[in-house]
């Protein structure tokens, strides 16, 4: 059965410029969502029918909506998509791309940077892919383990290359906002497959995503 979807243009101007944004929803999840977000709402004590929470429950709706989509996504796809023949063997490292996600324990976000690296077997996969990948896994609701390990899965068994090196960094707001209260704290959780499980490889790698080479 083909989803509903509404889709509409936002125009917003000023003196200078303009820019349109056009955003797409699922109608009966929207207003499915909107309908329990106005009841938490109510039992929090506030009053959903005040002004400035009139469209809260759908704003957060399509939110939650925005921030979870990557369980639309087939990351291995996006590799598929752009993997090309190439005699090149060496490390390919993409690092400090910046990752959003959602805790699934507590539903509150989780972000910082994640760094990538994969030594080819013959095939090279498009820059911009390796974002992608992490996108799709860290929109959705998340553990940091998990997903340093999914997106280095997805890039093992799809591009098949020699190896593939995963470092995440993260700040969480359920250790920063609740709980124990430490604003400062940085979480880091890394996977490797292939050759990067050789020390002289590793180290390799960690030093090229500590440096400052551009």
């Amino acid at each position: 059965m083909k989803l509903k979807i509404t889709q509409w243009n936002t125009l917003a101007k000023n003196k200078k410029m303009g820019y349109k944004k056009i955003e797409q929803y699922d109608d009966k999840k929207t207003e499915k969502m909107s309908a329990f977000y106005e009841e938490i709402l109510k039992d929090l004590g506030e009053d959903p029918k005040r002004e400035g929470l009139l469209k809260t429950p759908e704003r957060v709706s399509k939110a939650m909506q925005f921030l979870t989509h990557g369980y639309d996504i087939n990351p291995s796809e996006i590799i598929k998509s752009a993997m090309f023949n190439e005699d090149y063997s060496q490390m390919v490292l993409v690092k400090n791309i910046e990752l959003y996600s959602m805790c699934e324990h507590h539903m509150l976000p989780f972000f910082g940077k994640a760094h990538i690296a994969y030594i080819p077997n013959g095939k090279i996969v498009g820059l911009s892919k390796i974002p992608r990948v992490v996108d799709a896994f860290a929109r959705r609701l998340q553990v940091q383990e998990r997903l340093t390990n999914e997106i280095r899965d997805c890039i093992q068994d799809t591009l098949q290359p020699l190896g593939v090196a995963v470092v995440i960094e993260a700040s969480h707001m359920c250790m920063q906002m609740r709980g124990v209260e430490k604003q400062n704290s940085v979480t880091t959780t890394s996977a490797f497959t292939g050759t990067f499980l050789e020390e002289a490889t590793r180290q390799e790698f960690i030093k090229l995503v500590s440096s400052n080479l551009h």
